[in-house]
Order: structure tokens, then C-alpha cells, then sequence
């Protein structure tokens, strides 16, 4: 069993890590690592292609703008059931795990090639649900063979460089998905997922490594291990107040989900199509920072990138009230980049603290804690966007971004041990 100090283990470097972070190069530079980013490019590929087509087919099927809208609905819901994914990614070898997961993703997404009408939406909303379920096992799984795949130094610019693949695909995959099923069907859709699915299971079937392995602490319940992630967080030192301080404002701009609409047209009095120009501005700003996400870590550190990330992300959002468009595109790019720098920050420090046997149970935990904010946030916008003037939601949204910055400013001058 591992004697890893599963408390407080905080590196010495964690927090002034000049010379501790490695660049894009360095990362790349790495064999395996350039397969796994391989494999990442076929599957978020795979990924981002389906998820707004079937949105789109479902509308295209039923007329109905809420039956679209359960599509996020079923993709969101996983969310909750993470910490068992992160359980399966740390009780077995981590490259099988993903091997096997993406096979099974592709067999899922098959079954849409049975639907016809709309009397099987059911069956649409069920594959979307096991597909998403799918993307938090490797997200899980992932994490912890980063770690026996890279020297900690090389974890930030790793997973700037997946998060700029996973952004960029996000610009041109739903595009061209889009373009299939107008032109081919949704049947064309499902079988180009299926297949790079498949593409990553066999890309990933070439990784050379060595994992480690873990033992199985016998004296926990199943209810400890699965909930053993939100634990270890809560009780580390370093981790608890950046997590704090994460889910509190990647929670709040779940209010963005609803008020963009209104700053696209009542605020910059322009159509709703010409929201998808704002969109694809701030995805290229979030692939430029995971692309610089390393080298802004190596110069300040995680603790003040992650301060300085959701200082600029409350700027952003704040930005998003007013009606001059070079300002709301400013907004824009600085919230592509703020939550990149936010995300990569707290996942590489996270990674770089956490045990290895850890790791998947670390990461679930962090998704439910965000994910489940934003989806409230969204809701309880979506409830009150009617009655009252977007630019107040956006002011308190911003005013919550700006707390969060709290726990992490307390903690600045915490003295924190050293394992």
C-alpha cells in the first residue's frame, strides 16, 4: 500500500516552482506523451462532433426546443455519478480502463443508428447519458496515468496542451457535425464517432509505460472509497482553499450560460446567430491559454495564477454588461484565456499533491464540486433572467467571482508544511 502522506504532502516547489515547471517543448518531446495526446485528438474529436449534432437532430426530429435541451440535460447528469467513475480509474491498471472505455463509448454511440423517429428520443437521451458517463472515466483515468507517464514538472504544460487540443476541437468539430447530418444524416455523424473512438482505443493500445500499482484498502466501506476524493481534498491544506475557490467561481459563471443571449441582443442589439462569433472568439482565447498556461505557472506560480486567473475572469464577466462590442470582445478573449490559465492551474496542482493511488477519486471529486455549481447557476438564472435585468445577474456573478478569491488570498500566509 502506498506510504504517500495523503494529508498535506505539498511539494516544496508547489508553490514557487522556478525551474519546476516544464515548457510545451519539453512535454511534447516525450514519446508517449505525443500518443496519448493522439489518442486525446480522436476521442475529444469523436466527442465534440456528437454532442451539439444530437441537439440538433433531436430539434430536427420533435420541432421541440426543450426536447433539445434535455441533449445537455443528459450529457450533464453524469456529473453526479463521477465519484464512482474515479473509483473504477484507481481499483484497476489505468491504460486497460481507457482502452476498454473508449470501445465501449463507440458500441454505445452505435445504438443511435436504430433511431427513426421521434418516439425513440428516449433511446437518444440514454446513449447521450452513456457517453457522457464515459468522458468522466477517462477524464478520471487519465489523470493518474498523466502523473506515471510525466515527471511532475512536465504536468502543466501537458495539460495546457490537451486542454488547447480539447478547445480548438470544440471550435470545428460541432461545425462540421453540423455539416454531416445536413448533408448526410445523423447516421454519418454517429459512424465518424464511432470510429475515432475506436482510433483512440487502438492509439492507446500502442502506449508504452509503467504503472503503478496500488493495494486496495481493505478496511474501507465502498461508500469511504468511492467518497474518499472529497475527503482528501477537504482535509489538504494547499488543496481545500484552491478547490474553494475553483467551484465558486467556475460556479458562478454558470450564470453566463444564460445572460450571453442577452448581451448578444440586447446589449449589442445583434441576432442570435451572431453569438457564435462571441463563442468562437472566446475558444480560440481558451486554446492560447492552455498553450501559455505552463509558462505563466513557471513565472508566478500555481497559487497566484489561480488568483490572477479568477481576478481577470471577474473582470470578464463584468465586461459582458456593457454595450460597446470591442468591450464585450475584450470580455471575451480574457475569459477564454482567465479560465484556462484557472482550470490548468488547479488540475496541475492537484495532480503534482494528490497520491497516485488517489488520483481518479481527486479528479471525480473536483468535477462534481464544479459541475454541479454551474448547473445551478444556469438554472437559477434561467428562473430569474425574466424578472430581472441581466446586467444585475452579471454584476452578482462577478461580485461571487471576486469572493472566491478569499480562500486562497487567506491562505497566502499559511504556513504550509512540507512532506
Amino acid at each position: 500500500m502506498s506510504t504517500e502522506n495523503p494529508i498535506a504532502s505539498a511539494s516544496a516547489d508547489a508553490e514557487h516552482p522556478a525551474g519546476g515547471v516544464g515548457t510545451n517543448r519539453e512535454a511534447f518531446s516525450v514519446p508517449a506523451f505525443r500518443r496519448l495526446a493522439l489518442a486525446w485528438v480522436f476521442s475529444n474529436f469523436g466527442d465534440s462532433v456528437l454532442f451539439l449534432t444530437a441537439a440538433i437532430w433531436v430539434k430536427q426530429l420533435t420541432g421541440s426546443d426543450a426536447a433539445a435541451g434535455m441533449v445537455f440535460a443528459a450529457l450533464g447528469l453524469p456529473a453526479l455519478l463521477s465519484p464512482l467513475m474515479g473509483k473504477l480509474a484507481d481499483s484497476y491498471r489505468r491504460k486497460p480502463v481507457l482502452i476498454i472505455n473508449n470501445v465501449c463509448a463507440a458500441v454505445v454511440v452505435l445504438f443511435l443508428l436504430a433511431v427513426r423517429d421521434a418516439d425513440q428520443l428516449w433511446l437518444i437521451y440514454a446513449v447521450m447519458f452513456g457517453y457522457a458517463a464515459s468522458s468522466y472515466v477517462t477524464a478520471a483515468a487519465q489523470s493518474g496515468l498523466l502523473r506515471d507517464l510525466l515527471a511532475d514538472r512536465l504536468l502543466a504544460p501537458a495539460n495546457g496542451l490537451l486542454s488547447s487540443i480539447d478547445q480548438g476541437l470544440r471550435i470545428v468539430s460541432p461545425l462540421l457535425g453540423a455539416g454531416m447530418l445536413a448533408l448526410w444524416g445523423m447516421d454519418s455523424v454517429v459512424l465518424l464517432a464511432c470510429g475515432c473512438f475506436v482510433a483512440a482505443a487502438a492509439v492507446l493500445g500502442t502506449l508504452k509505460l509503467t504503472e503503478s500499482v496500488f493495494a486496495v484498502d481493505s478496511t474501507e466501506t465502498f461508500w469511504q472509497s468511492t467518497t474518499a476524493g472529497f475527503r482528501f481534498l477537504a482535509r489538504h491544506s494547499l488543496l481545500r482553499p484552491a478547490v474553494v475557490t475553483l467551484c465558486a467561481a467556475v460556479g458562478a459563471t454558470g450564470v453566463l450560460n444564460v445572460t450571453i443571449f442577452a448581451t448578444n441582443e440586447q446589449g449589442l442589439g445583434m441576432p442570435p446567430e451572431f453569438l457564435s462569433v462571441l463563442l468562437s472568439i472566446q475558444g480560440v482565447a481558451a486554446v492560447l491559454g492552455g498553450l501559455t498556461a505552463s509558462a505563466v505557472i513557471r513565472r508566478v506560480g500555481f497559487r497566484a495564477t489561480m488568483i490572477m486567473s479568477v481576478a481577470v475572469l471577474a473582470l470578464a464577466v463584468l465586461l459582458t454588461a456593457l454595450t460597446v462590442p470591442a468591450l464585450v470582445f475584450t470580455a471575451a478573449v480574457l475569459l477564454g484565456v482567465s479560465a484556462s490559465w484557472l482550470v490548468i492551474g488547479f488540475v496541475t496542482l492537484r495532480q503534482r499533491e494528490t497520491p497516485g493511488r488517489m488520483q481518479g477519486r481527486a479528479a471525480a471529486a473536483t468535477h462534481v464540486l464544479t459541475n454541479v455549481p454551474q448547473v445551478a447557476a444556469s438554472m437559477a438564472a434561467a428562473a430569474l433572467i425574466g424578472v430581472v435585468d441581466y446586467r444585475l445577474l452579471i454584476a452578482a456573478m462577478g461580485a461571487v467571482c471576486f469572493l472566491a478569491l478569499l480562500p486562497l488570498l487567506r491562505s497566502a500566509g499559511a504556513r504550509r508544511p512540507v512532506g
